[in-house]
């Protein structure tokens, strides 16, 4: 018997005249601005550390990938505490205010000459900095992160607790346009970030370019603190993560109990009103968590357990289970996460190509990454308005393609991008040698960037599909009660494809450098970025046929590979899954 998803929400909810639409715009403002201004300072940060901090590509590129995995990986521990202990809203405030003095932090090391190391312009050459600007520096970085966690583990969520007023099918429909909405705000907030912010950055220096983000942040607290009178302030429960901690606990504790052929043969402890009666054979050994053994010693008089550390519920150890068996197949995103985390290679290939696309007008380094989030929301547009559809008709009923098949075909595409941008790199450090810049890595090669935008496209490809589709995957396989875990798993998977990407690149620096030059040398013409781009498209091979034997393993989707709310006279037809 498969485990079924829950309805019982993991924070105490409480009727409320607060909340509603009229507290949505302040949130989704809000929202916005602390987007712009977060996501502004990504594209251009390795321009800022190499050129005004002297550090080496390779050390720069390690310094963002463990700043990334670090705000990747804040919001689990944001969501934990908000779940377990200070409850949303204080969350965001928390995340709000720190993220503000990490700003204004990250502004000071831009304004002050004394915050950061002198650096001789015209030779391009600076000296190493000193530990106490480099302590400002990551003191700011660390404080960007330990803010954006707290208002990324709660924002989304909170947001949909100002409309939890009903069950009906009304409700229903305004909870997932909300959702719909939520994404939209930021993924535009995210395009003008990577349009504005690095465009300011670029034509008006850094001062500028850190100060209009530590203003954003500003005016974002602002729009949160005004509507704070009519906000549904959900109090704190009980958090899954120690009701899984619970569930190892008593399985260990319960360890010597010999489980029966069958689970009907024992007496098991389920939740009053739920429908699992009997644990699922997956898995067997954590079922040792919810047999009661001497009724008169596990339980209380109200039926409850007398230790939630000896003795869990049924629901507990699937939720669990549930767990456990998507493990391997978030882990096939670690891979794809690393080809995302190559933004700042990008940008100093971009910034040594001619990126003119009129005689007046050039577009900034940090901007390309615009393409890979047009050409996300133009695939994800036609996916769903056109190619589905046609499909459909053709075939004569409805047609869509499995989740396993949507998360393969992006990591394919990605896959392609890979081999996209290593060709593209081979081409242009040919050209750079020809021209005789083999010592000038700050000369304009005489290669348009625009060729690296079959990467920026294969890129946002791989994105709408194996993005969205893990997402999906989790939130459908996942029990209902989970929907906090399946929101912050992408979250951990792209704080380990961080960390896995740093790896990669400092252990490929230091062995390419016993034998010459680097293949991630400072020296971007010197180096063999293209060969770097190769290993890394032979990873995500692999990564594709490991993914490719998790699926099989996994066995067939419960809900993913179901139609979204068909009708019942409504023939329907998924792809076969792999």
């Amino acid at each position: 018997m498969e485990s079924k998803k829950m309805k019982e929400p993991l924070l105490v909810t409480a009727p409320t005249s607060k909340g509603g639409f009229k507290a949505l715009p302040f949130i989704f403002a809000s929202e916005a601005f602390q987007q712009v201004a977060s996501v502004g300072l990504l594209p251009n940060m390795i321009l800022y550390l190499t050129g005004e901090y002297g550090l080496g590509n390779a050390e720069a590129a390690n310094l963002i990938f463990i700043w990334s995995a670090a705000n990747q990986f804040t919001p689990i521990i944001g969501a934990f505490l908000a779940d377990s202990y200070v409850g949303r809203y204080l969350m965001i405030v928390f995340g709000s205010i720190v993220s503000f003095l990490g700003m204004v932090l990250l502004w000071l090391t831009a304004m002050f000459t004394q915050a950061r190391p002198h650096c001789d312009k015209f030779n391009r050459t600076c000296e190493s900095p000193t530990t106490p600007q480099l302590l400002l520096l990551y003191s700011s970085l660390a404080l960007i992160s330990i803010g954006g966690g707290g208002i990324k583990s709660s924002s989304l969520a909170f947001g949909a607790d100002q409309l939890r007023e009903g069950n009906n099918a009304a409700d229903a429909r305004i909870l997932e346009s909300y959702f719909s909405w939520y994404y939209v705000f930021v993924q535009f907030s995210a395009l003008i970030a990577l349009t504005c912010i690095v465009y300011v950055q670029d034509q008006l220096g850094w001062t500028m370019g850190f100060g209009v983000p530590a203003i954003l942040m500003f005016i974002s607290c602002l729009f949160f603190f005004l509507a704070s009178p009519w906000y549904v302030k959900l109090k704190a429960g009980k958090s899954l993560l120690t009701c899984f901690a619970q569930v190892l606990s008593a399985s260990f504790r319960n360890r010597h109990i010999n489980l029966s052929s069958k689970a009907t043969n024992e007496v098991q402890y389920f939740r009053k009103g739920s429908m699992l009666h009997v644990p699922s054979e997956k898995l067997r050994f954590l079922n040792k968590a919810c047999v009661i053994n001497n009724p008169q010693l596990d339980l209380t008089s109200d039926g409850n357990a007398s230790n939630p550390w000896s003795l869990c519920t049924i629901d507990q150890v699937e939720e669990l289970k549930a767990l456990i068996r998507v493990i391997p197949v978030w882990s096939t995103g670690i891979m794809i996460t690393v080809t995302y985390s190559l933004d700042s290679f990008i940008v100093i290939q971009a910034s040594s190509m001619d990126r003119h696309i009129t005689p007046d007008f050039e577009i900034p380094a940090g901007s390309f990454g615009v393409f890979v989030s047009v050409t996300f929301v133009v695939a994800i547009a036609l996916y769903d308005r056109i190619v589905l559809p046609l499909a459909s008709r053709i075939r004569g009923k409805s047609v869509r393609l499995s989740l396993k098949q949507r998360m393969g075909i992006g990591l394919v595409w990605s896959c392609a991008s890979m081999v996209s941008i290593a060709i593209e790199e081979c081409i242009r450090r040919d050209i750079a040698i020809h021209e005789g810049l083999s010592d000038k890595p700050q000369a304009t090669v005489h290669v348009s960037a625009l060729w690296t935008l079959p990467y920026c496209i294969l890129n946002g490809l791989a994105m709408a599909f194996s993005g969205i589709g893990q997402a999906e995957f989790f939130y459908t396989e996942l029990p209902k009660t989970m929907s906090s875990v399946a929101a912050t798993l992408q979250s951990l998977g792209a704080s380990a494809g961080s960390v896995f990407a740093s790896f990669i690149t400092s252990t490929v620096d230091g062995v390419t450098k016993t034998i010459g030059e680097s293949w991630i040398s400072s020296n971007i013409n010197k180096g063999h970025y293209d060969y770097f781009y190769w290993l890394l498209a032979a990873l995500s091979v692999l990564n594709f046929i490991y993914f490719l034997a998790c699926s099989n393993a996994y066995g067939p989707c419960h809900g993913g590979d179901a139609p979204a709310r068909p009708s019942e006279n409504e023939d329907h037809e998924t792809v076969d899954d792999y």
